[in-house]
């Protein structure tokens, strides 16, 4: 005779009385006329082969429904999505608040067929390091939105574009592509040279068909800049940027505070990238960013028709409406 505590029905019976009905243990116990002990075992079994299961809700997480209603009319953006943070979590914390939040939302927007562009940096190689188990049997391709060859690691973290794109593809599934190129030239007649061969200008039919882009945001800090911790640019060369009005940068081109690309043209039209002008058109254009210092960069790049769709914690959204 089978035991009471392995019939599904009685499992399922005892975890209704319970979750639902909100009977005590020992209501239970009485009810279907077993030990305190069977009804333990059941309950647990219940979570075990999923009849039960338990949610814990952190409220924190839907607080910030107005701040995000605000943002998203001021600047104009398809959605917000505010992570919470607070001076009691360790940098680590809220890294990973952060980034689990993204990788949430951008599961959630992937769709079969999608062709999405990812750029490189320290946020986006934060969010191929969240531990989630997303179902990986889709048909997405991650594509590099600039040149991802170089000698040198940032913090002994290789944060190129190709090495995102392919991390990417360990996490949401699909599988990738990569532009084997260097991100920044000595001068755009290189530049456009190189890009006249077959083995590398595919990569531009590619950006044509993108559905979306992830993106991190650069801040014109030295000691804060991957540009300058990557050794695309100098420390000598960020200062003179800073002099002529540079605000930030997004995938790897220089913008004013007005979001204007024109005064960087020099070094702008030396990176081996997507063209802004095409990056406009992407249908989700998504920057993942943290921190009330990257406010500034956050809003010129809005302002610039570079970013319609934001994830970021309630720092630096807080300093966005200042």
């Amino acid at each position: 005779m089978k035991k009471i505590v392995d019939d599904l029905r009685t499992i399922y019976k005892c975890c209704s009385l319970y979750y639902e009905d909100n009977k005590s243990q020992q209501e239970v116990c009485n009810y279907l006329k077993i030990s305190r002990a069977s009804v333990s075992r059941m309950l647990k079994a219940g979570r075990d082969q999923g009849i039960v299961n338990i949610e814990v809700v952190n409220p924190v997480k839907y607080s910030y429904g107005e701040l995000e209603k605000e943002i998203e009319k001021e600047f104009g953006l398809k959605e917000i999505i505010v992570v919470h943070n607070s001076v009691l979590d360790s940098q680590g914390d809220l890294v990973t608040y952060l980034s689990e939040e993204a990788s949430l939302f951008l599961n959630q927007i992937f769709e079969d067929g999608d062709r999405i562009g990812v750029s490189m940096g320290h946020t986006m190689h934060n969010i191929t390091k969240v531990e989630k188990n997303f179902d990986k049997e889709r048909d997405l391709l991650f594509v590099p939105l600039m040149g991802g060859i170089s000698q040198s690691k940032v913090r002994r973290e290789d944060i190129q574009s190709n090495q995102i794109a392919a991390k990417f593809t360990q996490l949401f599934g699909g599988r990738y592509l990569q532009f084997l190129s260097p991100a920044v030239f000595s001068n755009h007649e290189v530049l456009d040279g190189f890009l006249q061969e077959t083995a590398i200008n595919y990569i531009f039919d590619y950006y044509r068909k993108l559905n979306t882009v992830v993106m991190g945001i650069g801040v014109p800090e030295r000691e804060k800049s991957t540009l300058v911790s990557a050794g695309y640019i100098n420390e000598d060369y960020m200062d003179r940027m800073l002099e002529q009005g540079l605000a930030g940068d997004i995938a790897l081109h220089f913008f004013d505070e007005e979001g204007n690309l024109e005064p960087f043209e020099e070094f702008n039209n030396r990176v081996a990238s997507i063209s802004m002008k095409q990056l406009k058109k992407v249908r989700n254009r998504i920057a993942v960013v943290s921190g009330a210092e990257k406010a500034n960069a956050v809003k010129a790049a809005i302002k610039g028709g570079f970013v319609n769709i934001l994830i970021t914690d309630v720092t630096c959204a807080e300093s966005l409406l200042q």
